[in-house]
């Protein structure tokens, strides 16, 4: 259980690192860093969505034959439907942006910036408590080693996702430790989203191959939506690319060795 504890808490501690910049660094996060890291971002999710959701949920189906697929299709395009219609509904503001998305509501600025990093760490959080909930639950292509390769790739890609929230928020007039607990509270959501998986594991078993499936489309939503779009924008968009392949090598490297 303490192990399964600290899994769950791992991402948001790779956020509040991140957040932390704002003590060390002055003025904004450069051009070139921020592309770097929201490329090396990318890269770590897309591969924990292939090599830690998507294959152990077709593995999980194989005496199904031809048939063993279905359940990551179906539970992917789930979880791009979900992202798609929290993105739609929820009232949010991303980072460079003066125009919110979703629904019309009065909240100030911060709240929306919070709102958007929000709506992505939540399938990141799914992410880490679905495969610590297949791991305890004994699934054979799951086990603790590999929960845990999730949970510490999440969090190393927190790092600069944290950063990146809470160094504009600097930049924009707020005070350092404002700055930090704003960057830092974007990524509560994931421990909780975490643990709502687990505390539902027994009764989610049956369809924990829909279920990985489904943070994975969630997360790559994430990915293609944002990420990506914001990485490849402008100047340095070569640096984003490297970033990415960076990203995708560690994070399937430590899928393979844990």
């Amino acid at each position: 259980m303490d192990t399964i504890l600290i899994g769950l808490l791992i991402p948001l501690l790779g956020t509040v690192l991140g957040s932390a910049f704002v003590f060390f660094i002055h003025g904004e996060l450069s051009d070139r860093l921020q592309k770097s890291l929201l490329g090396f971002a990318s890269g770590v999710m897309v591969a924990a969505s292939v090599w830690s959701l998507l294959i152990p949920a077709i593995e999980m189906m194989s005496d199904s034959g031809k048939w063993a697929v279905v359940p990551a299709v179906v539970g992917f395009l789930l979880g791009i439907g979900f992202l798609l219609l929290v993105d739609e509904l929820t009232p949010h503001l991303h980072i460079g942006t003066d125009k919110p998305e979703g629904l019309r509501a009065r909240l100030s600025k911060t709240a929306m910036l919070v709102l958007a990093v929000t709506i992505h760490n939540l399938p990141e959080g799914m992410a880490v408590g679905v495969v610590f909930a297949g791991a305890e639950h004994g699934a054979a292509q799951l086990s603790s080693a590999a929960a845990m390769a999730v949970a510490i790739g999440i969090a190393i890609q927190n790092v600069p996702e944290g950063a990146i929230i809470s160094m504009p928020m600097r930049a924009a007039g707020n005070s350092r430790w404002r700055s930090f607990l704003i960057g830092s509270a974007s990524g509560v959501v994931e421990p909780i989203g975490a643990l709502a998986v687990m505390l539902l594991a027994s009764a989610l078993m049956p369809v924990l191959p829909y279920m990985l499936a489904f943070a994975a489309g969630a997360m790559l939503y994430v990915v293609v939506e944002e990420l990506i779009p914001e990485a490849s924008s402008g100047k340095h968009s070569n640096l984003s690319t490297i970033g990415f392949a960076v990203g995708f090598a560690l994070m399937m490297v430590l899928d393979v060795v844990m």
